[in-house]
């Protein structure tokens, strides 16, 4: 018995030997296979590439393009500086009557527009039409129609015409504000004038602002081609809807570089929506002159960051003159809706409804204060007090 033992213990010693050492050498070779798997999470972009790069943006630009127009304006240009005195008839009476007339030259322009509404609306730019004595709007079909002005904003460079036509092809609207930055984009106009053109790009910046263009600025900024001719088109999701109306371009040689700016489609719903109802757009306006926070000013006024802007000035009899505002205030809030700099101030006190009250939020010393006042009427472009 104890021999039998005595092989066995042998035999397990030289087994667990073996295994050791298979263990030390071949490592995987004793693992049990494993019922887990490993889980990598793997992007679907290529199929959705691969379905763009069969239908591309089709399907959108045949939705949209119908209701994008090519306008065209003509203005009456006298060449003769001397015009009004040849009509004079104390000249006339010393040089004769007859006198060889030179006929006005006109001046022709282009841009492109928007319709919006199936009776006939259009959106444009208010530099495409402002100078016009005639204005002439093509559709897609190749038809031609007069156009008459509803109304113009400057401030905002937004126009809206009327042609007599009915049952016409309106665009649909997008909510600009859902829009992000990396988004796909299409404009629609005609550059130059060589016809109906789309152009492709991404949306590379929101909310632009500080570019003296408009007094109103809140831009989409694209890289898709914009060039002279495109002002007043559509720029347009993959969908095919209306996000914007192309405005403008930075450009060094007249031609596209990359950089557009179109009116976000809410800013000029707003102000269409004011033309038709009432013929003008009608905005809120306290009387001061703002300034933006930079690092030394407020360094200067002991503040913790540059939010907010500085009233550097109050004009007389205004609501804000009215209400006790002072040069040197700054201003942080209305009716509890911050204020970032000038710009956003300009925005926020711009939606405000005149002779309704609003509730300024403001830094006096160091102090906040609140302070209570009705709102007036902003005046137009070329009456705001100096």
């Amino acid at each position: 018995m104890r021999q039998l033992w005595t092989i066995f213990s042998q035999a397990v010693t030289v087994c667990l030997g073996i295994l050791f050492v298979m263990k030390l050498f071949y490592p995987n070779l004793l693992m049990q296979p494993s019922n887990q798997k490993v889980i990598i999470k793997e992007s679907n972009s290529g199929i959705q590439t691969a379905a763009i790069a069969k239908a591309g943006y089709r399907s959108a630009v045949s939705k949209a393009t119908p209701s994008v127009v090519n306008i065209f304006t003509t203005a009456h240009i006298s060449q003769d500086p001397h015009r009004a005195l040849k009509n004079d008839p104390l000249f006339r009476h010393f040089f004769g009557e007859e006198m060889e007339e030179e006929d006005e030259q006109p001046e022709n322009s282009l841009g492109s527009g928007v319709i919006v509404s199936a009776d006939g609306l259009i959106l444009t730019n208010n530099h495409v039409i402002s100078s016009a004595d005639q204005i002439e709007v093509a559709l897609s079909d190749g038809s031609k129609s007069s156009a008459t002005v509803v109304g113009t904003d400057p401030e905002t460079d937004v126009a809206v015409l009327k042609i007599d036509r009915k049952n016409l092809p309106a665009i649909t609207f997008s909510n600009s504000e859902q829009m992000k930055v990396g988004d796909v984009v299409l404009a629609i106009g005609n550059p130059f004038g060589v016809g109906q053109t789309v152009t492709q790009g991404i949306i590379s910046a929101l909310g632009r602002n500080h570019l003296g263009i408009n007094t109103f600025e809140n831009f989409i900024q694209t890289d898709a081609s914009i060039n002279p001719g495109n002002s007043g088109g559509a720029l347009i999701d993959i969908n095919g809807n209306l996000i914007g109306i192309n405005s403008a371009i930075y450009s060094r040689n007249g031609g596209s570089m990359g950089i557009g700016f179109a009116i976000p489609v809410s800013i000029a719903q707003q102000v269409m929506e004011q033309i038709t109802s009432s013929g003008s757009v009608t905005r809120g306006w306290i009387g001061i002159e703002a300034q933006d926070i930079t690092p030394e000013l407020a360094e200067s006024f002991n503040l913790k960051n540059i939010d907010g802007s500085l009233i550097a000035g109050v004009l007389l009899d205004s609501p804000a003159d009215k209400a006790g505002l002072r040069p040197g205030d700054i201003l942080t809030a209305i009716d509890k809706k911050p204020v970032t700099d000038s710009q956003s101030m300009l925005n926020i006190i711009a939606m405000l409804k005149p002779r309704e009250k609003a509730t300024l939020s403001i830094l006096r010393t160091g102090k906040k204060m609140d302070i209570d006042l009705v709102v007036g009427k902003r005046p137009l472009p070329n009456k705001i007090p100096k």
